[in-house]
């Protein structure tokens, strides 16, 4: 099975959003372009690790180039995801990268895979050859950005994770909207 690629170089939109209220969101990345619309679901959390790295990453090729970032010129983008969202795959793995002769970024959001290999097995053999066979399958998304788009992108990205429920001052979990039983009160407390 061949891998299907959704590619988009400097899409007219790319952003994170939800679907759903804070407790029982579904995350989505979103690229357009033209008509062109793929939309992948992903965790809270590799959105928010996406929206940091990009801005680590940009930091260091401003450094490492000896240059100034450049200022962000992009307006927030604060709409909804645009529909129809229909899930083309599920994110696994994401890579970074930055070509430094086209000035873009890259982002790369690969579809979790499922091997019919046990993930309890001891033989490293068996795991490395299954890895190989589903190398070449499955789904892969690649957006490459200016990095004013990243920079928006990750703007966008860490409000929206901000945006969800409220933590617990003292267990670091969400609390719902109708309270939260902390483990650290040992459950005789709700914080709300």
């Amino acid at each position: 099975m061949a891998r299907v690629v959704h590619s988009y170089d400097d899409p007219d939109r790319f952003v994170a959003g939800t679907v759903g209220e804070p407790g029982a969101r579904t995350f989505f990345l979103q690229a357009r372009t033209g008509t062109r619309l793929t939309s992948v679901a992903c965790e809270k959390e590799q959105v928010m690790a996406l929206a940091e790295r990009l801005d680590v990453m940009l930091d260091e090729v401003a450094r490492r180039f000896d240059r100034e970032p450049k200022p962000v010129t992009e307006i927030d983008d604060t709409d909804p995801l645009e529909q129809p969202i229909e899930e083309e795959f599920r994110a696994g793995t994401m890579t970074l990268a930055w070509e430094a002769d086209a000035e873009r970024v890259v982002i790369e959001v690969f579809a979790v895979t499922v091997t019919g290999v046990d993930p309890e097995a001891e033989d490293a053999e068996a795991l490395v050859a299954a890895a190989l066979e589903t190398e070449d399958e499955g789904e892969v998304f690649i957006v490459r950005i200016s990095e004013q788009q990243a920079r928006a992108f990750a703007r966008r990205a860490v409000a929206l994770v901000a945006a969800g429920r409220p933590n617990c001052p003292f267990c670091g979990r969400p609390i719902d909207p109708e309270g939260h039983i902390c483990p650290r009160a040992n459950g005789y407390r709700r914080h709300v």
